[in-house]
C-alpha cells in the first residue's frame, strides 16, 4: 500500500484519485537554464510525503536539492550547482574542485577521494606516464551521466519511483572505470536509496577509492543540533594537538554560523548493527527534523565527520569512506589500495532517511545507541589507531 496523507492506498484508489501520478509524486526531466548551472538536466523526485529532492545527471546523479515539507536538509554552497563544462580539474593547485562543490550528496572517487596526492601510474602501460597527479576528492562527481532510465514503477501496490545512469571515468593510458548508479525513493516515503556498482571496464589493473560526501545544512543544522553515531573510536582530527579545543567546538553539537571560523575533520572508528548496518544522523530538537545515512561497514569501513561552519558556508558532512584519511599512497603503501583487474567490481549501497518528529528522532539514537555508545565528552583525545582494512579495502 501507499501511504499519502495519512491513508493507505491501493494502486486503485491512488489512480481513482488523480489523473496522473504526477499530481502527488513522481519523476521529471528538466534542464537548469542559467547562470552557472545553464545546461545542467535534472531529475525532480516528489514521493508525496513531504519529501522532495533532485538528482543533477550531469554531475554523476549526485543528489542536489533535498528539503522536507517545506524545510530544507540539503547543503547549497556559494558554488551553486556548477555546469560539469565550467569545471578546471587541475586548476588551483589542486583545489578548484571546492569551485564545484555543492549538494546534499557529492561523491568522491573512483580512483582518488582526498587531497592532492602524485602517485605512480605505472599499471597503465604508458612509457610517458610516470605518475598521475590527484586533485581534490578525485574526478567523478563532475562527469555527466549517461542516463539510461528513469520513471515510477508500481509492483503490486508499492510504486517505486527511480533513475539510472552510467558514468565513465575514463582515459587513454589511464583509467577506465565505470560507476552504474540507481536512485530509488519509494512513493509516501522519507528514505532515499542507492546502489552504486564501480566497474574497472579496462583491461589494466586500476587502483579504486570511494567515498560519499553527504551535506546537510540549515534548518535541520542549527545552533544546539546535535550529531548521532555509533562511534567505537575516535581516530584522528585534523585540526588535533594543540589546536583541537582552539575554536571551542566538539563534535557533538552545533554552533551557531561563525566568522573566521577554520574546517574541522574527524575520522570515527564505527560499529555496525547485526546487519552490518552504520547509521550516522543530525537532529534537530527543536524542530523534531533529522537526517539519518546508512551505509555497509563491509563496504565503507571508515568515515569522517566535516564540519564548514564558516558564515556564508554553513554546512556539516557525513563522510563514509573506503579508505583512511591517511590518502592514496599510504593505502598503497599499507596494503590497502582496492585495485580492479579487467570486469570486477564494488558496490555500495546507501540509504538517506528523513526523520519527521521527536519520536523518529528519539527511536533513531535508540538504535544508534544499541551499537555503540559515542564518547560523551565533546574533545575526544583521538587515538591515533588506524585499523587495518579488512577484504573492503584490498
Amino acid at each position: 500500500m501507499v501511504e499519502l496523507y495519512g491513508k493507505a492506498l491501493s494502486r486503485r484508489q491512488v489512480s481513482e484519485r488523480s489523473g496522473m501520478l504526477s499530481q502527488f509524486a513522481g519523476v521529471r526531466l528538466m534542464t537548469l537554464g542559467d547562470g552557472v548551472e545553464r545546461g545542467i538536466r535534472m531529475l525532480e523526485f516528489r514521493t508525496g510525503s513531504g519529501l522532495r529532492f533532485t538528482a543533477l545527471v550531469d554531475r554523476a546523479l549526485d543528489i542536489a536539492d533535498c528539503d522536507f515539507k517545506g524545510q530544507a536538509i540539503g547543503w547549497h554552497s556559494p558554488s551553486g550547482f556548477r555546469h560539469p563544462g565550467l569545471h578546471d580539474y587541475e586548476g588551483e593547485a589542486g583545489l578548484a574542485w571546492a569551485r564545484s562543490f555543492s549538494g546534499l550528496l557529492v561523491t568522491c572517487g573512483l580512483d582518488h577521494i582526498l587531497g592532492r596526492e602524485e602517485v605512480p601510474a605505472e599499471s597503465y602501460n604508458y612509457p610517458g606516464k610516470k605518475s598521475v597527479v590527484h586533485s581534490l576528492h578525485g574526478r567523478v562527481g563532475t562527469i555527466p551521466a549517461r542516463l539510461t532510465g528513469y520513471g515510477e514503477t508500481w509492483d503490486g501496490d508499492r510504486c517505486v519511483l527511480w533513475a539510472e545512469g552510467i558514468v565513465q571515468q575514463s582515459a587513454v593510458f589511464g583509467e577506465d572505470l565505470h560507476l552504474l548508479r540507481r536512485v530509488e525513493a519509494d512513493v509516501g516515503s522519507n528514505e532515499i536509496r542507492l546502489f552504486d556498482r564501480v566497474v574497472n571496464h579496462g583491461f589494466n589493473r586500476t587502483p579504486h577509492m570511494y567515498f560519499y560526501h553527504v551535506n546537510v545544512s540549515h534548518p535541520l543544522l542549527d545552533e544546539g543540533s546535535r550529531y548521532l553515531a555509533p562511534i567505537r573510536d575516535v581516530v584522528w582530527a585534523g585540526h588535533g594537538g594543540e589546536c583541537y579545543q582552539t575554536q571551542k567546538v566538539g563534535y557533538r553539537t552545533v554552533p551557531a554560523p561563525q566568522l573566521g571560523f577554520s574546517e574541522q575533520v574527524w575520522q570515527h572508528e564505527m560499529a555496525a548493527d547485526a546487519k552490518g548496518d552504520v547509521p550516522v544522523a543530525v537532529v534537530n530538537d527543536q524542530l523534531g527534523l533529522g537526517f539519518e545515512v546508512v551505509t555497509r561497514k563491509d563496504q565503507l569501513p571508515c568515515a569522517y565527520q566535516w564540519q564548514n561552519f564558516q558564515a556564508g558556508q554553513y554546512a556539516l558532512g557525513i563522510e563514509p569512506s573506503t579508505h583512511h584519511v591517511l590518502g592514496n599512497l599510504a593505502a598503497r603503501e599499507r596494503g590497502e589500495m582496492i585495485w580492479l583487474e579487467h570486469g570486477d567490481s564494488r558496490s555500495y549501497d546507501a540509504a538517506f532517511r528523513v526523520l519527521d518528529g521527536a519520536g523518529a528522532i528519539a527511536a533513531c539514537e535508540r538504535r544508534i545507541a544499541a551499537i555503540a555508545m559515542q564518547p560523551q565528552e565533546d574533545y575526544p583525545m583521538p587515538s591515533g589507531k588506524f585499523p587495518t582494512l579488512g577484504s573492503a579495502g584490498r
